[in-house]
């Protein structure tokens, strides 16, 4: 079989099918019957000699031959979006570089890594926050250039993606100046019965904590849980409660004197990496963004 012989029209209407799971919200969206649709998606199975789908009640599943299909789809119809997000803004001389970030992490490392770009004139930045899961599927479909996380990727023949080790930084113990200023505190084992605030379950650290707890014979009283680092930056701040986080997450109030550290353990670290596809368009801008480099310092 020819490229020429294949329908590249017939293979986006099976993207869409596929990724719907039924033809009537697909039909409607493309503002066709759905006879037609189902017609041109079976003139697409007989030029691959092989069915795509099978019925499972009222929805639509994708045979063995249908997610094989799928996944060139995913990636020709992914690259048609890269293309056209790489082209706007051109005529203008600009460069769109499309960023996204786990939810968990911290926006001041995220504001650090990308703060290169923010003096340059000639780039245009859409930054995105979500679930590593959804970030991911998002930069498959060539819908974002690079994920910023808190957590590697394993390798996956299925996921052809290229995860960089950026930098990592201890963990600190930070409290307000007024009632720690010149005071410290080793971790975990000063902190049974202490009154804390911790990143939340689905932070990457809070496993490597609560380990570390468990085998000191420590118990800390937790008065907070927070996922999200610019909240737990507020708790820090206005609590009075001790806090475990990254110090970068606090950079500013530590340099204004708010807060202090009061305690570090090298045995917790935060680690940051950057995921890319391994079949991408390489912008100058991004390589130099993904040579490894220490995660910023809160300290002066």
């Amino acid at each position: 079989m020819y490229v020429e012989q294949l329908n590249f029209h017939h293979l986006l209407y099976f993207w869409r099918v596929a990724k719907a799971g039924h033809l009537t919200q697909v039909a409607n969206e493309l503002h066709v019957s759905q006879s037609a649709l189902s017609s041109q998606i079976r003139q697409l199975e007989e030029r691959l000699g092989e069915p795509l789908f099978e019925r499972t009640g009222r929805r639509l599943v994708l045979t063995d031959t249908g997610q094989l299909v799928l996944s060139y789809a995913e990636n020709i119809f992914g690259m048609g979006q890269d293309l056209l997000g790489r082209l706007q803004g051109r005529g203008q001389g600009m460069v769109r570089l499309r960023v996204g970030s786990v939810a968990t992490l911290s926006r001041n490392y995220q504001e650090n890594w990308i703060r290169p770009l923010l003096a340059d004139p000639a780039v245009t930045l859409t930054l995105e926050s979500g679930m590593l899961d959804e970030l991911l599927r998002r930069l498959l479909q060539h819908q974002l250039d690079v994920v910023l996380a808190n957590e590697a990727v394993p390798a996956d023949p299925d996921r052809p993606l290229h995860c960089r080790f950026l930098g990592s930084q201890a963990i600190s113990l930070v409290g307000p100046a007024a009632a720690w200023q010149g005071r410290s505190l080793r971790m975990p084992e000063d902190l049974g019965g202490l009154e804390l605030a911790v990143p939340g379950p689905r932070h990457a650290l809070r496993g490597q904590f609560d380990a570390l707890c468990v085998a000191a014979g420590v118990a800390p009283r937790l008065r907070a849980e927070v996922d999200d680092m610019a909240m737990l930056r507020l708790v820090a701040r206005d609590s009075g409660w001790l806090t475990v986080l990254p110090e970068v997450v606090v950079q500013d109030e530590l340099q204004a004197g708010v807060l202090v550290t009061v305690g570090r353990s090298a045995q917790l670290q935060e680690n940051f990496y950057a995921i890319t596809t391994l079949h991408r368009h390489r912008m100058e801008r991004l390589e130099r963004l993904l040579a490894p480099h220490p995660a910023p310092s809160a300290q002066p």
